[in-house]
């Protein structure tokens, strides 16, 4: 396949096409769409920036073209991403493409006016393009029909995995009719992949254009072995070398990409950032300005900024690196968008040593070192064992070896504090509210909320993104009544 034009596409989408500057399609589109235009189901496999979106939109939008207007509280396709930002931007990419013709296409996400998305559904939509969690709501409040559903798309399908949006995915897929065509699409192929692949999809085709684990041919790799105390100076030779570029920098935690952020911001650097914590409207305007260049330096989670599309970001810095491997090549993969080069930089601490072995062994390859030198085993093991011992107790916990101490009871052996909340039942872990009182004390380390399990922080992240702005509750107490003053 050479051009748009040979895959059979209508000739509105091929005007849409070349209005936007787009003649050629990428390997992912030239050996997706042909099967997706016979109604097949498809198992896409190919790194991040390769085109992904148009592979699965042009195929929806061409079976869509003179249907008529949908039905109330309805969709005709169905597109779930994993966070806000990437349903956006798919959205807006549909959208470029079907200017001029009465598609309709509506995005519904957490953070923003539930009540708006519902006045907008009761029209009935072309495509849905969602966020699990606000899609589970609507659908519970019977905002929203998915029986009319033709296609499904589930973009970034192992990033889902990675937030344990699984769940979520089995709800989804009660209310939709056993009579469709769906696409799978991902970057990686993680061993639970299987599960899902099983249980939406029917007889696919796979396409696979790397293989999984591989970085983009033009993104150039190197790792720099730096204390952890010492990596915001580094970064800062680092960004002063590229003043004009823009270049995105990668955080584990909400809290240290913020604080990041704003020591950045005070030596002088233009910077952003997007995580869980900030609002949808905070995020809409940083992204926004980050795109055209107000801001050269945009400080991000994974979660926050899994699947962004700003093709000018010219370098990406691994501040700290991720303790999923797989997450090293969505990272990486936001340089080198569309064709252009791109850089990514990771910063290696004694502690992530293990981390950095683990992405060496997915993605194949060693990488370069162009600063400092690998960490000696031992100096490597005794910083590993100081971060999970300080891991351990900011969660409650008692460090392995420490004897058993406070009140009788009061903390199970393994370190845990007992639990004080319900018995069985409740809610499945991430889905609680963070409130709750604590539990007995045990001895000096601060005891972990009772009956509230450790979250990862990824998942985490992409809940609290997905719940609408609630206003804090600050006491349990019940208010006072104002004939009391």
């Amino acid at each position: 396949m050479t051009d748009f034009s040979m895959l059979g596409l209508n000739p509105a989408l091929l005007a849409a096409l070349a209005r936007t500057g787009k003649d050629q399609p990428t390997p992912i589109q030239a050996r997706g769409i042909p099967p997706l235009m016979e109604g097949r189901d498809l198992l896409g496999l190919a790194q991040t920036g390769t085109g992904k979106t148009l592979a699965f939109g042009l195929p929806i939008l061409h079976r869509l073209a003179g249907q008529g207007k949908p039905v109330a509280k309805s969709a005709r396709a169905l597109i779930l991403a994993p966070t806000r930002e990437l349903v956006q931007q798919i959205a807006e990419a549909l959208a470029q493409l079907a200017h001029g013709t009465p598609t309709a296409i509506t995005t519904v996400v957490g953070g923003a006016s539930i009540n708006r998305q519902i006045e907008k559904l009761m029209r009935g939509t072309d495509v849905l393009v969602a966020t699990p969690g606000r899609l589970i709501d609507l659908l519970e409040r019977g905002s929203v029909s998915l029986a009319k559903v033709q296609m499904l798309v589930l973009d970034e399908a192992d990033q889902m995995l990675d937030l344990g949006f699984i769940h979520a995915l089995r709800k989804i897929a009660r209310y939709l009719p056993e009579e469709r065509q769906t696409m799978l699409f991902s970057a990686t192929m993680p061993k639970d992949m299987a599960e899902i692949a099983d249980s939406y999809l029917n007889r696919p085709v796979r396409v696979q254009v790397s293989p999984p684990g591989k970085a983009a041919d033009k993104i150039e790799q190197a790792v720099h072995f730096v204390a952890q105390g010492d990596k915001a100076n580094v970064l800062r030779e680092y960004l002063t070398k590229h003043p004009d570029e823009l270049a995105l920098v990668f955080g584990r935690t909400k809290h240290g990409s913020e604080k990041l952020a704003k020591l950045l911001a005070s030596w002088g650097f233009s910077v952003g950032s997007i995580h869980g914590n900030k609002s949808q409207g905070q995020r809409e305007r940083t992204l926004a300005a980050f795109r055209v260049g107000e801001t050269k330096v945009l400080v991000a989670t994974d979660v926050a900024a899994r699947g962004l599309d700003i093709p000018l970001v010219a370098h990406v810095y691994n501040y700290e690196l991720p303790n999923v491997p797989e997450n090293y090549i969505h990272r990486i993969g936001r340089t080198a968008r569309a064709g252009r080069e791109g850089r990514a930089v990771a910063f290696c601490a004694p502690a992530e040593m293990a981390d950095l072995r683990a992405i060496e062994k997915l993605t194949g390859q060693a990488i370069e070192v162009i600063g400092g030198a690998p960490w000696a085993e031992h100096l490597a093991e005794a910083a590993r064992t100081k971060a999970r011992a300080a891991t351990t107790q900011a969660r409650g916990q008692r460090p392995a070896g420490a004897k058993q101490g406070g009140k009788p009871g009061g903390a199970k052996p393994g370190g845990r504090p007992a639990a004080a909340g319900k018995p069985g039942g409740g809610k499945p872990a991430g889905e609680r509210s963070s409130g709750g009182s604590r539990g007995p004390s045990d001895g000096p380390a601060k005891p972990a909320k009772s009956g509230k399990p450790r979250v990862h922080p990824a998942l985490a992240e992409a809940m609290a993104a997905e719940r609408p702005n609630k206003p804090r509750r600050f006491s349990n107490k019940p208010p006072v009544r104002r004939s009391q003053g």
